[in-house]
């Protein structure tokens, strides 16, 4: 080993000029060829017939309908999985106790169950010929084929989006903190909004940012429990896939632009907020040892 130079060292870990073309040169075709070549083409077909018509396709009743539909649910989703995520992944990171292996199991379950199953089991449960599906006709109450139905959909595929975000960055953080401020005579409510809550504001603020993008953009669970009524349970997804399958092009891809949108400002949002984490983290006060 004592043999081995440092240059020796330095030259084993560069690759040659002729790799770094070639993995560069590969990494840019794929993100042009399926990132921004797509992209462009949604942006490009939606103005194919003028500003006027774009905006004429996204202000039509039934795609208006769909996109006050899809904030709605996205309105109920992002919050109650804000909450559930940030209590979950409290419990999870700072408290031991039993089950607590079998949450995260739970947590994690959207993630490998596909949205039509998942759209399939709620109407398996709520539909009318489901297990509860008598009982809530004897009630008026309508869910699969309603706006209800969507918005559990919504909720089930989106929860584990703050929770997966914050678990892991609490548990790095430790429970020192949160120990002291007790000891020092701190409430739990005191203790989360002073120092729990300013250390996972970004991370929470980005598990918010996904869990919304996901929600506005979901299609699978949605599409099983909605029905497609025009008008009523359609979301942004569905209207576009209507309008598609109408074989009217440009106004599908008018309305699809609007969750193109969403990804970019998703993207640009995701970009700051990774910047401020490393930022803050560059800028934290390095511990010194005892005087």
């Amino acid at each position: 080993m004592s043999s081995i130079t440092r240059f020796e060292l330095s030259s084993a870990t560069k690759d040659s000029w002729l790799v770094k073309t070639i993995v560069l040169s590969l990494s840019l075709s794929f993100f042009g060829i399926f990132l921004l070549l797509p992209l462009i083409s949604v942006f490009t077909e939606a103005l194919h017939k003028g500003l006027l018509f774009y905006i004429q396709a996204i202000s039509e009743p039934d795609t208006w309908s769909a996109i006050k539909l899809t904030l709605l649910a996205a309105g109920i989703a992002v919050p109650l999985n804000l909450i559930f995520g940030v209590a979950a992944s409290w419990a999870i990171a700072k408290f031991d106790f039993r089950g607590k292996h079998v949450l995260i199991t739970l947590i994690d379950l959207p993630f490998s169950v596909s949205p039509v199953i998942a759209g399939l089991i709620f109407v398996l449960v709520f539909g009318a010929q489901g297990w509860l599906g008598n009982w809530l006709s004897g009630q008026n109450i309508k869910i699969i084929f309603a706006v209800p139905g969507i918005v559990l959909a919504t909720i089930f595929v989106t929860f584990p989006f703050v929770a997966r975000e914050l678990i892991p960055l609490m548990e790095s953080q430790g429970r020192e903190e949160e120990e002291a401020a007790t000891v020092l005579g701190a409430s739990g409510w005191q203790t989360f909004w002073h120092v729990t809550l300013p250390n996972i504001k970004w991370g929470l603020l980005y598990g918010v940012i996904l869990c919304n993008a996901r929600a506005m953009g979901e299609f699978g669970a949605v599409s099983v429990v909605s029905g497609h009524i025009r008008g009523y349970t359609n979301t942004i997804p569905l209207q576009v896939e209507i309008l598609y399958n109408e074989y009217n092009y440009v106004a599908a891809f008018a309305v699809a632009s609007l969750l193109a949108l969403l990804a970019l400002l998703t993207l640009a949002a995701k970009t700051y907020i990774e910047w401020r984490l490393k930022s803050e983290t560059n800028a934290a006060p390095a511990i010194e040892g005892p005087l």
